[in-house]
């Protein structure tokens, strides 16, 4: 036979059943003794919380988000010095012509990244416009089919612009400056996108003697 729950308002030893006296809108609330277990995970949660809370503030034991997104980007800034580094040291104007611009896989990744990044300011023709209708309209960029190139038209030059953006002489197109494509593209995408364009515009490089 089940014994009728005691009032009280909390239960002491194990296994009693204490029924509380408060009551709200015709609820009542039960209370019995929690099992040493889960008290013990509960303290231990504590203790565990309040030790790492120190670690954390208090000491030098963790990195906070803010330091591994700083430190992060430095790995990432370190690996793009050493990969530039690594490609400048087998990279120049008679590579660039006569062995990136006649893989079609090289210029074809070429390609695919201009068609992504370049477009908008240099236009898929190369033209620096768009058509709108029955009209061109001009974009941002320079047009880089005119055999006009500002600042240097050998492909390492090239490569330098793609990667370091307008020198900070330029005054820039209309006040437009090419943006430092190095923070963004890896030097070998730099080096395939500088392919594309020697494919593109071939009169302009045919001097380039082989080596």
């Amino acid at each position: 036979m089940n014994q009728e729950p005691k009032r009280g308002h909390f239960a002491k030893e194990k296994g009693e059943i204490i029924l509380r006296e408060h009551e709200y809108d015709g609820i009542q609330e039960y209370d019995q003794k929690l099992p040493n277990w889960w008290l013990f995970t509960f303290y231990g949660a504590v203790v565990w919380f309040v030790a790492l809370w120190f670690a954390y503030y208090q000491t030098d034991l963790f990195k906070s988000p803010q330091q591994r997104v700083k430190d992060g980007i430095v790995a990432v800034q370190k690996a793009k010095a050493a990969e530039l580094e690594k490609t400048l040291a087998s990279l120049d104007d008679a590579t660039l012509v006569h062995d990136w611009a006649t893989k079609p896989e090289v210029v074809a990744a070429g390609e695919a990244t201009f068609l992504t990044n370049c477009t908008a300011c240099h236009g898929a023709d190369l033209s620096a416009t768009m058509t709108v209708g029955t009209a061109k309209v001009p974009l941002p960029g320079l047009p880089l089919n005119d055999r006009q190139w500002k600042f240097g038209g050998k492909p390492m030059q090239i490569f330098k612009l793609i990667n370091e953006g307008s020198p900070p002489e330029s005054t820039g197109h209309n006040g437009a400056k090419m943006q430092v494509w190095g923070q963004t593209l890896s030097p070998k995408q730099i080096a395939e996108v500088t392919a594309y364009l020697i494919t593109k515009l071939p009169e302009d490089f045919k001097d380039i003697p082989a080596k």
